[in-house]
């Protein structure tokens, strides 16, 4: 589990298919300290599974069922990513409950200053708009935002100087993909009303 707070944006090494995986090896100034075998990470909002560390660097394997669906398949050495460790029962929730389930991709439309802040507007499956209110909350590349606006196919969200600087939005550009995971909660409830998917325990 995890906030949608970037700890650090990481730069990727090396990135090749082997055997059907995605295998990514990712520089990292401060996680890798702390990263081991077997921990979750969180890359530009996918949850992976940490294979071995090697001074700042760790190692990711990938599979076809999430490279497919992220943008993750795309990244080549020298790209910079969006990281986070997996939330510890004891931190403070800043930003909200994430998975690093990605629930689907979207695209980059349009970008716009107002003021210091920088207005992204994203086009989305529109299967997934249930999941997305107005001032809810959205992950994008595993940044926790607040949905600004909302229309048929797209959302708009605000980033912060902080924000930016903080993460790769900064780097972002028009007709980029992005990785989005929406509000946990809701599609849980969704789940519970609509009577799907109940399995007995006895």
């Amino acid at each position: 589990m995890f906030t949608g707070i970037v700890e650090e944006i990481g730069s990727v090494k090396s990135a090749r298919f082997v055997s059907g995986l995605l295998k990514l090896e990712i520089t990292s100034k401060e996680l890798s300290r702390e990263l081991k075998p077997g921990e979750s990470v969180c890359v530009n909002g996918a949850c992976l599974t940490v294979t071995g560390t090697k001074g700042p660097v760790f190692f990711v394997d990938i599979t076809k069922e999430t490279y497919s669906k992220t943008n993750l398949g795309a990244l080549k050495a020298s790209d910079q990513v969006n990281l986070e460790r997996a939330l510890k029962v004891s931190d403070r929730l800043s930003g909200h409950l994430v998975s690093g389930h990605v629930d689907s991709t979207g695209s980059i439309k349009g970008i716009s200053r107002a003021f210091d802040a920088v207005k992204f507007t994203i086009a989305y499956p529109l299967s997934m708009s249930r999941y997305i209110i107005g001032k809810g909350s959205v992950t994008v590349d595993g940044i926790s935002l607040t949905v600004s606006g909302l229309v048929r196919d797209s959302f708009t969200v605000n980033a912060i100087p902080f924000t930016l600087k903080g993460s790769t939005l900064s780097r972002k550009k028009v007709g980029d993909r992005v990785n989005l995971e929406f509000d946990l909660i809701g599609k849980y409830t969704e789940k519970m009303i609509a009577g799907k998917g109940f399995v007995s325990c006895n």
